[in-house]
């Protein structure tokens, strides 16, 4: 498949011109024009970039990508290594950002939803990236978490009462702690999202509402992981997605 071809099915899946992100979307950096074997994984670290190599791949397609916005744009150390390794092997870098969040079939949040049974009924916030939606059957705070680090496989931190009863329930992926204020005046009784600070614990203990952080690569593995499998299916492309392991 043309790389040019995957690119632009992708910006358009994916609506990436809609967002105003944090950093590019679509091709980071230009490698080869044709791709048959394609590696994806959350984050474009030097771990993901070897396991590509290792595969023969001739792209990588991640959630966080490259050239964020406000970080040093000098490339040098680490930058420079992670850069020079895809430039040797002629590889593609192909990143989506808010595109793979915010996205009703394969974004991080949809397949939250899918695998936790929630019901999403509404959006939220700034480009309306977080969901708001209710429960398939009755819950406590306790039994949500519980089945979030049984899906995740990663124990979630709770901040709240347990037995509190679960009606209406907002996420958001990823760091997305200081939308929880907008969740709460959106009528939540629980938030979950990826990370959690300080502050995060005043809000959950003043407000009543529970909070969830569920961890930032344990919330937006599944996105992606979805995106592989319709890229598959559709084009007949080799992909294989790659988990690089991260208790963060």
């Amino acid at each position: 498949m043309k790389r040019d071809e995957l690119t632009h099915y992708l910006d358009e899946l994916l609506e990436a011109g809609r967002f105003r992100d944090y950093c590019p979307n679509g091709l980071q950096v230009e490698g080869r024009p044709e791709i048959r074997r394609l590696v994806t994984g959350v984050t474009a670290s030097q771990a993901l970039l070897d396991a590509a190599i290792a595969r023969n791949a001739d792209a990588i397609l991640v959630h966080h990508g490259w050239f964020w916005r406000g970080e040093d744009g000098r490339v040098s150390g680490i930058r420079k290594a992670r850069l020079q390794t895809l430039l040797q092997h002629d590889l593609n870098l192909i990143a989506y950002h808010l595109p793979l969040d915010g996205h009703p079939e394969f974004g991080n949040n949809a397949q939250l939803a899918r695998r936790f049974g929630w019901t999403a009924d509404g959006r939220f916030g700034e480009q309306e990236i977080g969901w708001l939606g209710h429960l398939t059957s009755p819950s406590s705070v306790a039994q949500v978490a519980e089945r979030v680090g049984r899906e995740l496989q990663r124990a979630p931190l709770l901040i709240g009462e347990g037995e509190r009863p679960v009606r209406r329930i907002g996420w958001c992926s990823g760091a997305a702690q200081g939308m929880f204020e907008q969740a709460i005046a959106a009528g939540v009784d629980l938030y979950l999202s990826g990370e959690i600070a300080e502050s995060t614990v005043h809000l959950a203990r003043e407000s009543g509402v529970a909070y969830l952080a569920a961890g930032h690569h344990a919330s937006e593995r599944y996105g992606v992981l979805a995106l592989t499998g319709h890229l598959n299916e559709r084009f007949g492309l080799d992909c294989q997605f790659v988990d690089i392991d991260n208790p963060v």
